[in-house]
């Protein structure tokens, strides 16, 4: 039965591993600090505790984290994995990307590896090169793996919970900064949402803005900013990347007649260029030049305010929009 409770966003996700647990016998967590410490952000904090053995942590390995996440779930477990950073990813890329993508395809559908792969990215305060990749175009690129950046506190729930359910591998991307906000109502314990959805967080005539992760409420701040100087944006929040929602942008976008795309990640070989790129495809007339706006294509240095300086915020992303679209017939 469904009932609602406020919750930060950190405890969303817990919430919903404990529902997950408690649901599906076969449901294993485990990782690095996931276990007996609660992970290291406290997000599995007391779940060894009700669990068991199926809440464990592991050695610093994550090649061996992945690759019996897969053979897990080929026995039919069905594995969450968490992978601290996603940076430690790019080291166990052939259990994901050889093995996990293809057990689906390779095996006729007999044998899929539904792991689920929960793991953080985007900057934060001195976590430097190594801590602060955007990596979804990367896996985006992989036929077969499933991805889903959930930012609001039910979308972290509702995500893992889809993603439990699905027959392919899913990476779900959190975000750090995020797991210690507000408390904002969730909704627990109903139906698993179908994968793919988007979410309108601003109705709008003159350009459609699309985002995806934390940077969308960087967005939607400069959504006020340019409805002061007179231009209403529309905002569309991507939450899942694999499958994505592009009927709700192409909808969108054939109303406003004018795209820009905003991301954490560095601009070259960004998701934003395979939206801009659909959207062109489908034919739909612009009004003006679509807009990319992210990080520039430099590593992420330690020092705060020069972070600050290269991450798409409300005023250079409000900036950006207002001048590429300044002059142009509505």
């Amino acid at each position: 039965m469904a009932e609602t409770r406020k919750l930060k966003y950190g405890e969303a996700v817990n919430a919903a591993l404990v529902r997950l647990l408690a649901e599906l016998p076969e449901t294993l967590l485990y990782g690095e600090d996931v276990a007996k410490p609660g992970g290291v952000f406290g997000v599995t904090r007391g779940l060894r505790r009700r669990f068991g053995d199926r809440v464990f942590d592991t050695p610093i390995s994550e090649a061996a984290i992945l690759g019996s996440a897969v053979g897990a779930a080929l026995m039919g477990a069905r594995p969450i994995v968490e992978i601290m950073w996603a940076d430690f990813s790019l080291v166990a890329l052939d259990q994901l990307v050889n093995q996990a993508a293809n057990a689906r395809y390779v095996s006729r559908g007999t044998a899929p590896a539904p792991i689920v792969v929960r793991t953080q990215q985007g900057t934060a305060p001195g976590a430097c090169a190594q801590h602060s990749q955007s990596l979804e175009a990367l896996f985006l690129h992989v036929p077969g793996l499933r991805l889903v950046m959930p930012r609001t506190a039910q979308d972290a729930y509702d995500a893992l919970v889809s993603a439990v359910h699905s027959p392919d591998p899913v990476i779900v991307v959190e975000n750090r900064t995020l797991y210690f906000g507000d408390k904002a109502e969730v909704e627990l314990g109903g139906a698993a949402r179908p994968m793919g959805w988007s979410q309108l967080r601003r109705p709008g005539r003159d350009v459609t803005v699309v985002s995806w992760g934390k940077v969308t409420g960087e967005v939607l701040a400069a959504a006020e900013s340019l409805a002061a100087g007179g231009i209403d944006a529309e905002v569309i929040e991507l939450t899942w990347l694999n499958p994505v929602d592009m009927d709700a942008v192409l909808a969108s976008v054939a109303r406003t007649r004018r795209l820009a795309v905003v991301h954490e990640a560095n601009v070259t070989g960004g998701f934003g260029a395979e939206v801009v790129a659909r959207v062109a495809e489908s034919g739909v007339s612009l009004d003006a030049a679509p807009l990319r706006v992210g990080a520039p294509d430099v590593r992420i240095p330690a020092a705060p305010a020069l972070v600050g300086g290269l991450l798409p915020g409300a005023a250079s992303i409000a900036a950006q929009i207002a001048g590429r679209i300044s002059g142009t017939a509505h």
